[in-house]
């Protein structure tokens, strides 16, 4: 089994209608489409371009005020992918529930159907600057094209939720991020390639570039696209089978191996995940329905 992954750099500048979001947001819909790709994967945050619209006063929108989108974006995402046949990873955007903010990655299905993923660890300005809320239950995803899980930046931080992804069936982990400076963008940067080496899974992420001088932390972004690999003979060295230009709005676009991934985790030059010593520390169950996949 093979699949095409592309990820977006996505360009974050000032905007005055939802039209003009929905555009640049099919220009690289298109663009992936042109290259045969199966799941196209946009950034964390990305939906914030819409508080550049601002109101009436010419102030940028809250973030209270961006759920007021959700349907607009909902629609647009379903519409793409069933136009085009895709799996569309459309990034996160945030979406109140009983008065409470969620950062929440969604994807959508060529089919119409919706799958969401809330982000479990926020960050200190999500908490206190936004007064967002963490998830609270982690979930694959099956597709016609294998299982996903989609763990957005800063969970993608600690392994423990990676390994529990991974042992309920992921092969695939899409990381939508958003990181201001270097600092941050490494820090997702090392630890992707850390939970792609230590389960044996695929690692595809990507961040926002580009500004939005008028929203609130949002005014600076530093993004690389990347689709990461474990670390082995048959794959491309250093892990990496593509990779974008620092800051710059692009699209990359790489084919992942399932079997190839198969055949490493049973005989490669290592087998992290089969070699885990669970006498000598702890371990995760993981369950889906009576069986236990660990």
């Amino acid at each position: 089994m093979q699949l095409r992954v592309s990820a977006v750099q996505y360009d974050l500048r000032t905007i005055h209608s939802f039209k003009e979001f929905a555009d640049q947001v099919e220009h690289y819909i298109k663009t992936a489409e042109e290259f045969g790709t199966d799941f196209v994967l946009f950034p964390e945050f990305f939906t914030t371009q819409l508080m550049s619209i601002g109101n009436a006063e010419g102030q940028a929108l809250s973030i209270d005020e961006l759920p007021d989108y959700t349907e607009q974006y909902l629609e647009l995402f379903k519409s793409l992918a069933a136009s085009t046949g895709m799996h569309i990873i459309g990034g996160t955007h945030v979406i109140k529930k009983e008065g409470r903010l969620y950062n929440v990655a969604h994807l959508f299905y060529p089919d119409g159907r919706v799958a969401e993923q809330a982000k479990l660890h926020i960050t200190p300005t999500e908490v206190h600057e936004w007064d967002m809320t963490p998830g609270d239950e982690l979930q694959v995803f099956e597709t016609d094209k294998g299982t996903i899980a989609m763990l957005t930046c800063y969970d993608i931080e600690f392994p423990e939720i990676v390994r529990i992804a991974k042992a309920k069936g992921a092969d695939v982990i899409f990381c939508p991020s958003c990181t201001d400076d270097r600092h941050g963008f490494h820090r997702v940067r090392y630890t992707s390639h850390a939970r792609a080496i230590e389960n044996q899974v695929y690692v595809v992420t990507t961040g926002t570039v580009g500004s939005l001088p008028t929203v609130d932390f949002m005014r600076g972004n530093f993004g690389q696209a990347a689709i990461i690999t474990p670390n082995d003979v048959p794959f491309p060295p250093k892990g990496l089978a593509a990779e974008g230009e620092i800051n710059q709005p692009m699209i990359v676009t790489a084919d992942l191996d399932l079997e190839l991934l198969y055949k490493v985790r049973a005989s490669g030059s290592v087998t992290t995940w089969r070699d885990r010593r669970t006498d000598l520390y702890p371990d995760w169950e993981a369950k889906q329905g009576d069986r236990t996949l660990l």
